[in-house]
């Protein structure tokens, strides 16, 4: 009777919360996660006190070490990770790169899981770039990890619909869900010797930059439609927002509109309790909620209600 292989030891490397649901998959099902990599911990937000990562704050619940480098490059931190004698490792959005010695240590390598459905999207927010581009799909790949970005081969792959009004937010949960489980089947693979994946084909990739905060500004010369999934994918991390006698208004939620106008872009075409109705390059945009300095996201029935002045129509928003 042959022995069943022993478990692989695994060291898990990750940083937000979307990492952290992954390895919490991972512990679920039972894997011998040997030790932790994520980012050290970082002031919150308005500058108060050091703010450990969701990925460390689940580790220390289960009792997992937990390593936080600034960086992968020195000597030290290389020999710590070779003394762990893992098996593999899983990166899930860590934030650091990882060196060819480091890519070389684990006896099976490191595999990624990336957020996109690969070679598409290769970079830093594969999620915000998929739906700002208008696709119509994105999914989760996990890939053996090379030197290159996001270049490995492709171990396994799982799509996701992108849904109309779609936010990063609400994308990054769905592939949350789906990333666990393809991550577990690859794993179960690995358990039983190296596999080679699917070599990616460079031509048809292209580059999810990260977002910028320059990116955030409305630039009402644009198409409504593609203003409208702009500020859909950016709404999570980089809320974008015009001007009015140079004050910054956040746009939250919004509806194009293909109907025509005559009307310089950036021009207030009317305002009432469902919307705030905007003329862009092409068509307009219906803003159903935002933010004023200082204040809360609200509906516009409750802007109009304190600031009507603001959007009087014919008014017109600053675009550069």
């Amino acid at each position: 009777m042959t022995a069943a292989p022993a478990p692989l030891r695994i060291i898990f490397a990750g940083t937000p919360d979307f990492a952290a649901k992954h390895l919490d998959y991972l512990l679920t099902q039972g894997f011998n996660i040997i030790a932790v990599y994520t980012q050290p911990d970082r002031p919150a937000k308005r500058g108060k006190r050091l703010t450990a990562s969701p990925v460390k704050t689940l580790a220390l619940t289960q009792q997992i070490p937990v390593f936080q480098p600034e960086s992968l490059r020195n000597q030290q931190a290389q020999d710590e990770l070779e003394a762990l004698e893992a098996d593999i490792m899983v990166v899930v959005a860590y934030g650091l790169i990882l060196p060819q010695v480091v890519l070389d240590t684990p006896k099976l390598g490191c595999i990624n899981v990336h957020a996109s459905l690969l070679p598409r999207w290769r970079g830093a927010a594969p999620i915000e770039r998929a739906i700002a581009a208008g696709d119509e799909r994105s999914g989760i790949t996990i890939m053996q990890m090379d030197a290159g970005l996001d270049t490995g081969a492709m171990l396994d792959k799982v799509y996701c619909d992108i849904s109309a009004g779609e936010t990063g937010d609400s994308l990054r949960q769905k592939l949350a869900i789906e990333g666990g489980p393809a991550l577990v089947r690859v794993l179960g693979e690995l358990a039983k010797g190296p596999t080679s994946g699917e070599i990616q084909d460079d031509s048809l990739s292209n580059y999810a930059a990260k977002l910028e905060r320059n990116e955030a500004l409305i630039d009402w010369r644009l198409p409504a439609q593609e203003l409208a999934l702009k500020i859909g994918a950016f709404v999570s991390a980089n809320v974008m927002y015009t001007l009015h006698t140079g004050q910054r208004i956040r746009l939250w939620k919004v509806q194009p509109d293909d109907i025509g106008h005559n009307t310089t872009p950036g021009t207030i075409i009317s305002a009432n309790k469902q919307a705030i109705q905007v003329a862009c390059g092409q068509g307009s945009l219906n803003i159903l909620s935002l933010q004023l300095p200082g204040g809360k996201v609200l509906d516009s029935a409750a802007i109009l209600n304190g600031r009507a002045d603001w959007f009087t129509p014919g008014n017109i928003f600053n675009h550069d």
